[in-house]
């Protein structure tokens, strides 16, 4: 399973008035690690698209277990966890970077459609990205 990881930094405008990072941003900083992924595979989300597959959240989870700060440097470990039919699973796991500790961690459901949004599966039409996502 390959595992993508991407640094970033929390800003500003990402905290509350106490500094701490408000919790949507985690489900953008998963999306922000997804399409790393993607992009490390050789794959990266503009060109999924224009081959006409579109990947759209259909569940997330997100497990809070210390708050995020201002000016933290933080790593986004994602991979693709679980790939069936029409839809697949990422998985993160995001950390400060300079005390290792865990600050949350959860999973995207994706289903896999064309830009009608029926669903498809990847081994029909890209089964390279099917390979690269199961190695």
């Amino acid at each position: 399973m390959k595992i993508n990881t991407t640094e970033i930094q929390v800003r500003y405008a990402e905290t509350d008035a106490m500094g701490i990072a408000y919790h949507a941003n985690y489900l953008v900083w998963f999306e922000v690690g997804r399409t790393a992924l993607l992009a490390e595979l050789g794959y990266p989300y503009a060109q999924l698209e224009a081959d006409g597959i579109i990947l759209p959240v259909a569940e997330c989870h997100v497990r809070y277990r210390v708050p995020a700060k201002y000016d933290d440097r933080l790593l986004i470990h994602s991979s693709c966890t679980e790939l069936r039919g029409v839809s697949m699973v990422l998985s993160y796991r995001i950390e400060n970077k300079a005390t290792g500790v865990l600050l949350a961690e959860g999973w995207t459901k994706h289903a896999i459609v064309d830009r009608n949004m029926k669903p498809v599966k990847i081994r029909d039409v890209n089964p390279k990205l099917l390979q690269m996502l199961q190695e």
